[in-house]
């Protein structure tokens, strides 16, 4: 007997010998009629009606005219003039995973016209593929989020004493929460001199790539893997994207094509969840990544900024803001958002995800004034 699965997860009989036992019949007929899962496959979650995924391994990728969907196409040159004038390289709109709009300006570092295939940086964009693989690495059982960071990385990974470093935890990181000083001379310096105490983690927030960039180490110590290959595994591959991470300096840097941060924006809009496949398959964990996460930033979640939630803070400062994140933008939008403009947009209401790549001439660590700005422009485009 020949059981062949195709990529819908039912089977198929292909011979069946004639002295099959009675019991053994009824198994393939309810496998037939109810498809049958390996032990602790994860359940296939339907695809929302209407939502397209590009094949994995192919360039292949549906579009969807602006005109069809009520767009007001009038307003696209204004909204495209803004971004050329901005040095942008890339921006890519999808609805409902089809792209509406692609463009690309400028030129490659390594010279010529930039376009699908060129190669850009995430910048700090990049620290929403981190908090994915850190609830891959939970759901495996590798690490949770109220361990100590201590823990995997080893007592004095900073120069705190003891019981101020034992505070510390996987989710102080995720959350920007650690109590270490952003206000050093290097904030990006993941040495133990650099690592000192401001106060109590979990009291105060900031925006400090340190901590952060120490995720990649701490993942690596909990799954006794290379980062990189952890990440291609589990998460890179999984959904058909290219690219890989290059130390620069002490950051660990994301570089890919747009249409690979176009993917990955795909599955967050689709709550981690690839063409019914999940990616993180962790509700409540997928959830938690893209909702506050602590009462003093409310527009934070796992290392994604949030729109909607009336205040918000700044990297390199203390005041709370009375006010969205992107006050142009639906309320239900969240954001990877990288310097000089690396931006992921993710709007649920609206099946919407939004990708700007490029430089930015206000250089700022966090693009907020930019997105704010790019809103401004796009909402005379949308319906």
């Amino acid at each position: 007997m020949h059981l062949i699965k195709p990529a819908t997860g039912s089977f198929v009989i292909k011979t069946i010998h004639l002295a099959m036992k009675p019991l053994l019949l009824l198994l393939i007929l309810a496998c037939m009629a109810y498809g049958c899962k390996k032990d602790n496959a994860p359940e296939p979650t339907p695809t929302p009606a209407g939502m397209y995924f590009p094949p994995t391994g192919s360039n292949t990728w549906e579009t969807a005219a602006p005109e069809s969907l009520g767009w007001k196409t009038a307003n696209l040159p204004a909204l495209k003039s803004y971004l050329e004038a901005g040095d942008t390289r890339a921006f890519i709109l999808l609805k409902n995973g089809r792209i509406v709009v692609e463009w690309y300006f400028g030129t490659q570092p390594t010279g010529g016209a930039f376009n699908a295939n060129s190669i850009w940086y995430w910048a700090s964009a990049g620290k929403t593929l981190t908090a994915t693989l850190v609830g891959i690495a939970r759901q495996k059982g590798y690490l949770t989020l109220g361990q100590k960071t201590s823990d995997l990385l080893g007592e004095k990974w900073t120069s705190l004493s003891f019981l101020q470093e034992s505070q510390i935890t996987i989710h102080s990181q995720l959350t920007m929460i650690s109590g270490l000083d952003d206000g050093v001379a290097d904030p990006y310096c993941t040495l133990p001199s650099c690592l000192v105490y401001k106060a109590p983690a979990g009291t105060r927030w900031a925006y400090h790539n340190a901590p952060y960039t120490l995720l990649d180490q701490v993942i690596a110590k909990a799954t006794a893997q290379n980062f990189s290959t952890f990440f291609n595994a589990n998460l890179r591959d999984r959904i058909g994207m290219d690219g890989a991470w290059i130390k620069q300096d002490y950051n660990n840097v994301y570089y890919s094509t747009p249409r690979s941060m176009a993917r990955f924006g795909l599955l967050a809009l689709n709550k981690f969840v690839w063409n019914g496949t999940p990616i993180v398959n962790d509700e409540a964990y997928c959830t938690a990544m893209v909702n506050t996460s602590q009462d003093l930033n409310k527009s934070y979640g796992f290392l994604w900024w949030l729109n909607g939630k009336g205040s918000f803070m700044a990297p390199g400062s203390q005041i709370v803001f009375p006010l969205n994140l992107c006050p142009n933008a639906p309320a239900d939008m969240f954001a990877a958002m990288g310097k000089n403009g690396q931006i992921i947009n993710v709007v649920p209401s609206q099946g919407l995800v939004l990708i700007r790549m490029g430089d930015n001439p206000d250089n700022a660590p966090v693009p907020v004034t930019f997105q704010n700005e790019m809103w401004a422009r796009l909402k005379d485009v949308l319906p």
